[in-house]
């Protein structure tokens, strides 16, 4: 099985279970963005959070393997047509600069790692409209001089 297939497998036992991330981040002790991440084939699953999603959502031991297997970190260079998916990408696209200077100001010359990462998606109640928030924490890596 790939990671196409295993998605596509993963997205239709969570809606035939109707679970919710946080269902799935809760059974296997992960956090639900990085457990939707696995699932969509962006990262691999450690052998014991795979074996705990697929228990979860009644699934076998080949999708086991494709959670584990090493991804391919890819997308399409197309600018997205999903609104919300877009929008992130017009936040970047706006204020991708200002981060980078704000970034570079604080830490020097260098990157936020997507690698040593983590990300959290919450609601804020807001009396003009709820608010998402989104965090991101990336470990800085500073380039060398060599």
């Amino acid at each position: 099985m790939d990671k196409l297939e295993m998605h596509h497998t993963l997205m239709a036992a969570k809606a035939r279970k109707g679970l919710s991330w946080e269902d799935l981040g809760r059974a296997t002790g992960h956090s639900p963005v990085w457990v939707a991440s696995a699932c969509y084939g962006m990262n691999s699953a450690p052998p014991e959070a795979a074996r705990k999603l697929t228990e979860a959502l009644g699934l076998d031991d080949d999708v086991i393997a494709a959670l584990m297997a090493f991804p391919t970190k890819q997308w399409d260079g197309a600018i997205p047509q999903d609104p919300l998916i877009y929008r992130l990408y017009e936040i970047v696209g706006v204020y991708g600069p200002t981060l980078k200077d704000v970034i570079q100001e604080k830490f020097g010359d260098g990157i936020m790692s997507a690698i040593d990462f983590a990300m959290d998606v919450e609601c804020e109640e807001n009396p003009h409209g709820d608010r998402v928030v989104v965090t991101m924490s990336g470990k800085f890596l500073p380039y060398k001089s060599w």
